[in-house]
């Protein structure tokens, strides 16, 4: 397995996919049953490769993460060629960036001495969606990518 197995609600919202997938390979309802049944190895290996195709077309279409902490942003920009990262912290420990509250003082102090940036880019390694997927699994969640593009305009 490439990526990680959907969960048990993501797999029920992606019944009717998961029904054609398995048609694809003419495996009908009945036999499904049969195979949860007799061979659950088979079924696990079949939800498996069902999850992967699933994480490969969501990453293809990833353009932009987030990673917001009480103390930092970690934004994304994920690229044909390599990820850009723009980072944001704030030096004041009383400020809790995933509160509005906080949010609403960064918004009114983000040219203050209390913010650093810091921008990087980093090429991909051999498999970009692994890349992508890798950010997605240390807390970082897609985005349209709206703070990224922002920020590039008013600090680059």
């Amino acid at each position: 397995m490439k990526y990680t197995r959907l969960t048990k609600q993501q797999l029920e919202e992606l019944h009717q996919e998961f029904i054609n997938f398995l048609a694809t390979q003419s495996i009908t309802g009945e036999e499904w049953e049969k195979i949860k049944t007799d061979t659950p190895e088979v079924a696990e290996e079949e939800l498996d490769v069902f999850s992967d195709l699933v994480w490969e077309g969501v990453l293809n279409k990833v353009d932009f993460v987030e990673n917001i902490s009480a103390q930092q942003m970690h934004l994304f920009h994920l690229t044909e060629k390599e990820m850009k990262l723009i980072s944001v912290k704030v030096m004041n420990p009383e400020i809790d960036l995933t509160t509005e509250i906080g949010f609403n003082w960064f918004k009114k102090n983000w040219q203050s001495d209390f913010v650093e940036y810091l921008s990087a880019s980093k090429a991909y390694k051999d498999d970009k969606n692994l890349d992508k997927f890798e950010l997605i699994k240390k807390g970082a969640v897609i985005t349209k990518g709206e703070l990224y593009q922002w920020f590039e305009k008013v600090i680059g």
